[in-house]
């Protein structure tokens, strides 16, 4: 199998057009289609200023069933008011009257600039051909459809030997700014073709994000459009009745990994990003501090700027967890690494740490920053990237 092409999910066919909606000369809408009688659970961001498609898709999950996931990239349709509405049901509207399904078997989703009207005319001129191009071969394709300053696609395939046979899942993922958890500026689909109900579905779905795409962080920043939806054809004939059967546990480790390889790629191409970094807190006395703490760390622009630097300024790690906001932190039982240079012990710098040595672990492409509290045995992995001029220079010249 070409890995760029991802494995096809029975039951599940994708298109790609260029609509011109933003972009020239390049794919911007997607169409990914559900074969009747599928399953579809999803997750949204929970910003204030939710973007229109994200309302709309809410509404219509609700009233189920989901036939297709209608997307474009380039124009955000957020900060757009009732007119924002009124075009994301429009373009439900007109791909309905084409399908001929139900507008609330259309979810919309959108990516890009926030605060600019969406037109629909280009969807009204994309969509038959978008039908008639539904292929289950499209992944490849439609990876690259969703990308905005993404520099490169996204796309994960993992097969599953079931006890009633194999099944496949498969996901695209876009995102590189505005990363955050309560997820960020990434669309993420998923696909299986095993057959599960849609509460199940919801569930393992809750997990995987838990486990991924809510535990990466480039920028601190949480968009008005994220989304996550996974699918499930069913047109395998394998089903899954219990999430703790043997079978279930499997189909939910492998949904687990494509979502956590899907969400380390969002890192890796963060803006401007040369560095990849895993913040591991352990020993917490529970997982809301361990996060909070990781997070501390994760956000914190000095810290990525050092990261940037290759700078060991070891006292902007310990400040950062200093101030995240755990009570009770006894300052001198903390622990710090650069994956095995210990540079905090007995609340200041750690009596064998050298410059040299912290020097020639910022200097890797890959770091890991371990801190042990000595609280409990909780413990939390969060995945960020350092801050470079890059970053500044994308985000500045964003909607030139």
């Amino acid at each position: 199998m070409n890995a760029d092409a991802g494995m096809p999910v029975a039951g599940v066919r994708l298109s790609a057009a260029a609509a011109g909606i933003r972009y020239k000369n390049r794919d911007d809408l997607l169409l990914i289609e559900l074969a009747a009688g599928g399953t579809c659970a999803a997750v949204f961001t929970r910003n204030a200023f939710c973007a229109a498609p994200v309302t709309v898709a809410r509404e219509h999950l609700a009233k189920g069933p989901i036939r297709y996931l209608l997307t474009n990239a380039g124009n955000a349709n957020a900060g757009t008011g009732v007119a924002g509405l009124r075009a994301a049901r429009e373009t439900c509207r007109l791909l309905a009257g084409m399908a001929g399904c139900a507008m609330s078997q259309v979810m919309p989703f959108s990516t890009g600039v926030i605060g600019q009207d969406l037109p629909v005319n280009p969807f009204a001129q994309a969509i038959p051909g978008l039908l008639a191009g539904l292929s289950e071969d499209n992944w490849g394709r439609a990876a690259r459809a969703i990308m905005t300053t993404d520099t490169r696609p996204k796309l994960v395939s993992q097969r599953v030997a079931l006890s009633t046979g194999q099944v496949v899942v498969t996901g695209i993922a876009k995102g590189s700014g505005m990363i955050c958890p309560d997820m960020a500026t990434m669309l993420a689909y998923v696909a299986t073709d095993a057959q599960v109900p849609q509460p199940l579905l919801q569930e393992m779905l809750n997990d995987a994000v838990d486990r991924s795409f809510n535990s990466i962080t480039v920028d601190g920043d949480t968009s008005t459009n994220d989304a996550c939806v996974l699918l499930a054809s069913g047109a395998s004939g394998a089903a899954i009745d219990s999430l703790e059967s043997d079978d279930g546990g499997l189909l939910v480790r492998a949904v687990r990994l494509v979502c956590a390889q899907l969400a380390e790629m969002i890192i890796r191409d963060g803006e401007g990003a040369t560095k990849l970094v895993r913040v591991r807190v352990g020993s917490a006395a529970s997982v809301t501090e361990a996060r909070k703490v990781a997070y501390a760390v994760a956000h914190s622009p000095l810290v990525k700027t050092a990261l940037f630097a290759s700078d060991p300024n070891w006292g902007r790690i310990l400040a950062a967890v200093g101030r995240a906001g755990v009570d009770g932190l006894a300052v001198d039982r903390i622990r710090i690494w650069l994956d095995d240079v210990c540079i905090v012990s007995g609340g200041g710098r750690d009596p064998d740490y050298t410059e040299e040595a912290g020097k020639a672990i910022m200097d890797q492409a890959e770091i890991v920053i371990r801190i042990e509290l000595d609280r409990g045995s909780e413990q939390v992995e969060v995945l960020t990237c350092d801050l470079s001029f890059d970053y500044v220079k994308i985000n500045a010249e964003y909607r030139s």
